[in-house]
């Protein structure tokens, strides 16, 4: 298995608030991937004393070792416990029913000899590349189904956060996990996977610089990191140019590309 995670954070003076990994098990047999991209919250009150690298940190570490040791639970079972887990730790101290308490989109992926599942929640992207060189993106649409105008400020989102016609992510509620996109592709059909965070995904999603075949074939070319060089420059241009109007220049991101 080769594997990379790159990642780069959006404001170098600022600590980037993904979490990946890549795990091998002791058996060594199979594998998994976890993807984190933490929701950077407006200012203000979140109804938490925690910081949103801390609550990626735990939820990303309960989801590694789940993943990687409870094969007997699905991948909806071990996000819905990482969550139960991580809720406990700031129970006692934050307010975990505020609508900004930390939270994340997630990506996992888990393998073995006979099949490869997933499960993607929220706008991370799932790469799965087959032996033949096609590429199928699993992605969690909802949030790219509300009309912008839906969205026009943080408000406006909050109303349709974790709310039936909006949008979920993972938060303190383990019942999100059931809203998660999930599925499973026989393991001969998987030759690679690749999980990219929205501020990875920019190459393909924001500036068209391929489609996500091509996006597979660069990190099987160059790597993850050459990926994420690729979009710095890509948002610096565009910056130049004017277009970092659209939003903020840089954002966290982060890939873990994996070949089984």
């Amino acid at each position: 298995m080769r594997s990379e995670v790159a990642g780069l954070p959006g404001n170098p003076e600022r600590p980037n608030e993904d979490w990946a990994a890549a795990v091998l098990p002791a058996s060594g047999a199979g594998g998994a991937l976890v993807l984190l991209d933490g929701v950077t919250p407006p200012a203000g009150e979140v109804g938490c004393v925690h910081a949103v690298p801390w609550f990626t940190a735990r939820l990303g570490g309960a989801l590694t070792e789940l993943s990687a040791s409870r094969p007997d639970l699905t991948l909806s079972e071990i996000l819905s416990l990482a969550i139960r887990r991580t809720a406990g730790l700031h129970a006692d101290t934050c307010d975990l029913s505020h609508v900004r308490t930390p939270q994340a989109t997630v990506v996992l992926a888990r393998w073995d000899a006979s099949s490869v599942d997933h499960l993607v929640l929220s706008d991370s992207v799932l790469l799965l590349r087959a032996p033949d060189g096609s590429v199928r993106a699993v992605r969690d649409d909802r949030l790219d189904r509300i009309p912008r105008e839906a969205l026009r400020s943080h408000a406006a989102a909050d109303r349709l956060r974790n709310r039936e016609g909006g949008f979920f992510t993972a938060a303190a509620d383990p019942s999100v996990a059931e809203r998660a996109v999930t599925g499973t592709t026989p393991r001969a059909g998987v030759a690679a996977l690749a999980a990219l965070t929205d501020g990875a995904s920019r190459w393909v999603e924001r500036f068209g610089a391929g489609d996500w075949t091509e996006c597979a074939e660069l990190l099987a070319r160059e790597g993850a990191s050459a990926l994420l060089r690729r979009v710095r420059a890509l948002e610096t241009a565009d910056a130049a140019a004017g277009g970092g109007r659209r939003g903020k220049v840089h954002d966290d991101a982060t890939c873990v590309y994996v070949e089984l």
